[in-house]
């Protein structure tokens, strides 16, 4: 499989950025809308605006014989999409960003035991780094520290699974072909909820709700190509881009400050996602 390590960070980069944008809107929408809610929206939105990709790019690459594969993804991805829209209802931005940087650290693992990956010593210095500079965000064991991340830390455990079964699937599958099964798949999985939860959202609402599923959708494109054509190992701490992203969008909205200890576990962070991928070779 190729491991084309610095287009699949910026493509990391440029995921999470949209997903950050993401995140604002949920919390706005978190004031009015339930959860479940919520989580629907973003799923139907986020594939009624992948169809002109689709009908772009020829119905016939929907074809699959992998479609176990995709029912794995979107149970363990919409699992996880649950915890993390409940995580940003309910914490500080930023804060609930932090806690989804929790993911990298169990994407060697799960790369190792499903695809026989192997973690390179460099990658796992940086991993070791990474870690200890969210300790030093979500300071455990101190009163700053809320129950609530642990939704946060289970939700990244189950994200870093749907994220190597992209990898998994590389193999067989195109990009839209990933995200549109997901995206059709999520949707009827979350309509269930919505039987003993009825709520209609206001017309206002509306337009929040489209701008959520359009960069749900690209930034789920560039995520699901970033990891089909790199190692998730190797680019994961790419995704410690989403603390700078937070910080400046709960900032600019919510007036959410960092405080030092955030400051000096995100200076790990990025040092550690760097110095992984600096030396590395690209490949085609």
């Amino acid at each position: 499989m190729p491991n084309n390590v610095i287009q699949g960070a910026l493509l990391i980069l440029l995921g999470e950025g949209l997903l950050s944008i993401m995140g604002a809107i949920i919390k706005y929408l978190s004031n009015d809308m339930p959860t479940e809610h919520i989580v629907f929206y973003r799923n139907l939105f986020g594939l009624i605006m992948l169809v002109p990709i689709i009908l772009h790019s020829g119905v016939s690459q929907l074809k699959t014989k992998v479609m176990h594969l995709h029912l794995v993804r979107a149970g363990v991805g919409l699992t996880a999409m649950y915890g993390f829209f409940y995580v940003i209802a309910n914490m500080p931005l930023a804060e609930a960003f932090l806690v989804k940087l929790t993911s990298p650290f169990f994407m060697p693992i799960v790369a190792a035991i499903w695809l026989a990956e192997t973690i390179k010593p460099k990658t796992g210095w940086a991993i070791a780094i990474g870690f200890i500079g969210v300790m030093f965000i979500l300071r455990p064991g101190t009163e700053e520290f809320t129950p609530i991340a642990l939704i946060g830390l289970l939700s990244a455990a189950l994200a870093s699974t749907a994220k190597v079964s992209i990898r998994r699937m590389s193999m067989t599958e195109s990009s839209v072909r990933i995200v549109f099964y997901f995206g059709v798949i999520s949707t009827v999985l979350s309509a269930i909820p919505l039987i003993w939860s009825p709520y209609l959202p206001s017309l206002e609402l509306l337009p929040w709700i489209v701008l959520m599923g359009l960069v749900a959708t690209c930034g789920q494109l560039a995520l699901t190509r970033a990891y089909r054509i790199a190692n998730p190992g190797q680019i994961g701490p790419y995704v410690y881009s989403s603390v700078i992203y937070g910080a400046v969008l709960g900032w600019v909205f919510w007036g959410e400050t960092l405080v030092l200890t955030t400051i000096i576990g995100s200076a790990l962070i990025v040092t550690a996602g760097i110095w992984n991928a600096s030396g590395k070779k690209q490949t085609n």
